[in-house]
């Protein structure tokens, strides 16, 4: 498994069009072959942060490549974005814990 963490500063200024084209990367990722997720969380201060997890490192890398996501990349730095920066793992360690339910 390949995990993203994307953090990123959108310009106040295109947030509602950022978004659209947001909303329109989510569902082609979700038709790529070895997608599993996708979350963002934003905190009050305009940062945002977004945790993509793929099948492999090829999986990722087509998804990277793929013709529309590479020109909202583009967009993404030329209007978009105030800033960014994208780290990713490769087989990350991985542990799990979750509470029995008890019922009455």
């Amino acid at each position: 498994m390949v995990v993203v963490v994307f953090r990123s500063r959108i310009r106040p200024e295109f947030a509602d069009e950022f978004q659209a084209l947001a909303d329109r990367m989510f569902a082609l990722c979700q038709t790529m072959p070895g997608f599993r997720s996708y979350r963002v969380y934003s905190n009050d201060d305009g940062e945002r942060v977004s945790i993509h997890e793929w099948d492999s490192a090829e999986h990722l890398r087509a998804w990277r490549e793929h013709p529309e996501h590479r020109e909202s990349q583009r967009l993404g730095r030329e209007r978009y974005y105030e800033e960014y920066t994208s780290y990713v793992a490769e087989t990350p360690r991985e542990s799990r814990f979750t509470r029995e339910r008890v019922t009455a």
